[in-house]
């Protein structure tokens, strides 16, 4: 008999953004950019895998992305959303999302509160970081180089796909 039960491993978190030079990633209610080829990067990076967001941005994505179960953060005890999974703290939303099938990475999709609570749990940073600033008062973290080291850029013309790993 084994003294010591096996811990189930802990889930990946990777945080998936657009993210302006400024940190900007929105003003509340949208996204400042919309790239083509950022939309195909996040389909491809979250296809399979539960999303993670707070009830502002699932509001501005507007309905359940196909192939992702949506595990949606929200403080309001009334408010529900047909087909989405509820928590109403990070605990219970990570929790959650690990439980769901692709559950062993968990795609944290905004918005700049959810970022910043789970920001010390997060594991990978897929980001699409533009050359220019933006109007807006969400901010994505502070990506600090001690905790954090790039592995991947793909620059483009506007804006660059990049993969930090923490260290």
């Amino acid at each position: 008999m084994n003294a010591h039960p096996q811990r189930a491993p802990q889930p990946e978190l990777v945080f998936v953004a657009l993210v302006a030079a400024n940190r900007v990633i929105g003003d509340g209610q949208s996204q400042p950019w919309h790239f083509r080829e950022d939309l195909q990067r996040f389909k491809a990076l979250t296809s399979g895998h539960p999303l993670l967001m707070g009830r502002a941005t699932f509001e501005a994505i507007g309905r359940l992305l196909p192939g992702r179960e949506s595990v949606v953060l929200t403080r309001s005890p009334s408010w529900s959303a047909p087909g989405a999974h509820l928590a109403h703290d990070i605990d219970e939303a990570v929790t959650l999302a690990a439980g769901l099938p692709g559950g062993e990475q968990i795609m944290v999709v905004g918005g700049g509160q959810i970022y910043q609570a789970l920001l010390p749990r997060a594991t990978r940073l897929e980001l699409t970081e533009c050359d220019a600033p933006a109007q807006g008062e969400v901010l994505f973290p502070e990506v600090d180089p001690a905790q954090w080291v790039e592995i991947a850029r793909d620059d483009r013309c506007a804006f660059a796909f990049v993969t930090y790993r923490r260290r």
